[in-house]
């Protein structure tokens, strides 16, 4: 196998370095300007180190959002799939624990009548991987796989069914089972989960692609949301898939063919993945829950191309449905990102591996730095002499002792700097009138987009805080076991709403007491943090409500190319 990257990827990797530390140092120098003026407190120097680690972070999400907006500007990116048939077979893997299978089963439907129609149905076979373990659970799957399979018995695309016994190492455990015992004759393997959806004109495309590179192991596609009932699952993503799209093309132009992997939706060479992505137990004797980035990681350093393909046509999933299923899903993220600490020290790995593992880590450990961030300025608003900085002096106006503005300008700055990804995305859908007939037209787009950004300023603050007091707990024994997650649309209790955000509420009503106790207007700049924490419960309740979320749907905000067609 091939060691290296490609020859032209260094000189790539160097420029993308380069304008990461331009953006950094330019945030540096306003950081800089707002607070050495008058001489440092304590406060501000546990700010500025706060704001230090959270800059590496920002500077990623710009520079990928600059780099992939210009590529895309220039050409759509994708790879051209050679012509013919498939040559090998294919298991389409769908991995199940206690979800509700008839409806899995259902999304399914789509992708094998197409393959079959398109003449490619016997080079796949489809497997159901179960890990279930509740007894009524099991019966209910087997009661629907039989069903399913009973429907399908005349078609060219076989059903096989296997359970574990137990679920050692969850899902990648599940994966692994089934590569060691039932994969004999089978070069590829499509992963999905239960609600994945991909048609068969993805899928024939990766297969393609992964037959005309014997070299490649993974072929990763984005994945976008499917269609949702919900107005929390709508406008989440919708921002996701304009900011995914714009950052994927930035981040393929350096990484290249050591590309990350989000383990499903995407096609899998079998025998290098059974032999270099096995995970053994870490020194505590747990088992790993974020498996899918070190298995990448590993496939590079045994020779094997990654990609990410930065483009979601044809491949979907459902999201969380609500505010409290979302946190919970994050936690669960979080946990497994955080065990990646133990991973970074492996030996063989590529520099490029340990990075995309501490990429992984830095998407949760900067939530605790906001926090401490926040918090420090709260203090040092408050300390005598501290709420200058804020141009807080009764009467003032915001900005009035920077001479300028300078922070106002700051926070401009990092604020579209960290959200470039996504602000250049909806850029690229407004420019580009080919893609925003596909989400309605540019009317439609700019009302979707107004809406979004509305809903990112509520949400953010209350994930970043949930992230951040989830992590703090976590060495002391938080909850992080790999449940099932909610994937039905129902509204949210006031109560239920209430016991998982009083949290973030005391955290608003602490921030904005803090900044009012320093007199004058230094509440203001709290206030796009603080009301938001504050305001997280009705949040909550509002964007899961049914009625809320069909006048959403009915005025086709945040509209999707799905609902269109």
């Amino acid at each position: 196998m091939s060691g290296a990257p490609g020859a032209g990827v260094a000189p790539r990797r160097f420029a993308f370095l380069g304008l990461c530390l331009l953006i950094g140092t330019g945030l540096l120098a306003l950081m800089l300007r707002v607070l050495a003026p008058g001489g440092w407190t304590g406060w501000e120097v546990l700010l500025l180190l706060a704001w230090l680690g959270t800059l590496p972070w920002t500077t990623l999400c710009a520079a990928n959002a600059l780099l992939g907006f210009a590529l895309r500007l220039r050409r759509p990116v994708s790879d051209a799939a050679p012509p013919g048939p498939p040559r090998g077979t294919t298991a389409i893997t769908l991995c199940l624990r206690h979800e509700d299978t008839a409806a899995a089963l259902a999304r399914l439907v789509p992708l094998l009548d197409g393959l079959e129609a398109a003449g490619a149905g016997h080079r796949f076979v489809l497997w159901l991987l179960s890990d279930s373990q509740d007894p009524v659970a099991v019966g209910r799957e087997e009661a629907a796989v039989a069903a399913f399979a009973a429907l399908r018995t005349q078609r060219l695309i076989p059903v096989r069914y296997r359970r574990r016994a137990g679920n050692p190492g969850f899902k990648a455990g599940n994966v692994m089972d089934f590569l060691d015992h039932h994969a004999g004759g089978l070069e590829f393997f499509l992963c999905l989960d239960a609600d994945s959806e991909m048609s068969a004109a993805a899928v024939l495309r990766l297969v393609a692609i992964m037959e005309a590179d014997p070299l490649l192991a993974i072929l990763q596609p984005l994945i976008a949301g499917r269609p949702a009932a919900t107005a929390f699952t709508r406008m989440f993503q919708f921002g996701m898939r304009a900011g995914m799209r714009v950052w994927a093309a930035g981040q393929d132009w350096w990484q290249a063919d050591e590309g990350p992997y989000w383990g499903h939706n995407a096609l899998l060479r079998i025998a290098p993945f059974r032999a270099h992505a096995r995970l053994e137990p870490l020194p505590d004797g747990s088992h790993i829950l974020s498996h899918d980035q070190i298995e990448a990681v590993r496939l590079h350093a045994a020779g094997w191309k990654v990609r990410c393909l930065p483009d979601d046509e044809g491949s979907l999933e459902g999201n969380p449905p609500t505010l409290p299923d979302f946190l919970i899903r994050d936690q669960r993220w979080g946990a497994g990102n955080m065990q990646y600490w133990a991973l970074l020290r492996l030996p063989g790995l590529r520099p490029m591996g340990r990075w995309q593992l501490l990429q992984a880590i830095l998407l949760f450990a900067s939530a605790p730095l906001w926090l401490v961030l926040l918090l420090a300025a709260v203090l040092n608003a408050a300390a005598p002499g501290g709420a200058a900085i804020l141009g807080a002096a009764p009467g003032a106006t915001p900005g009035a002792a920077l001479g300028g503005g300078a922070l106002f300008v700051l926070l401009a700055a990092n604020w579209l700097a960290l959200y470039a990804p996504k602000l250049l995305g909806y850029a690229e859908l407004l420019l580009r009138p080919d893609q925003a007939a596909r989400f309605g037209g540019r009317r439609t787009v700019a009302r979707g987009i107004l809406a979004e950004l509305v809903f990112t300023t509520f949400c953010d603050p209350l994930t970043m805080a949930d992230k951040a007091l989830f992590l703090v707990r976590l060495p002391f024994g938080a909850r992080t076991g790999w449940l099932p997650q909610n994937r039905d649309a129902r509204g949210v209790r006031w109560r239920d709403a209430a016991r998982l955000l009083w949290p973030q509420a005391v955290l608003g009503a602490v921030t904005l007491g803090g900044l009012a106790s320093a007199g004058g207007s230094a509440w203001l700049w709290g206030l796009p943090v603080a009301g938001p924490l504050l305001l997280g419960i009705p949040f909550a309740v509002l964007t899961a409500h049914p009625g809320f979320s069909d006048r959403i749907r009915r005025a086709q905000l945040c509209h999707t190319p799905e609902e269109i067609v």
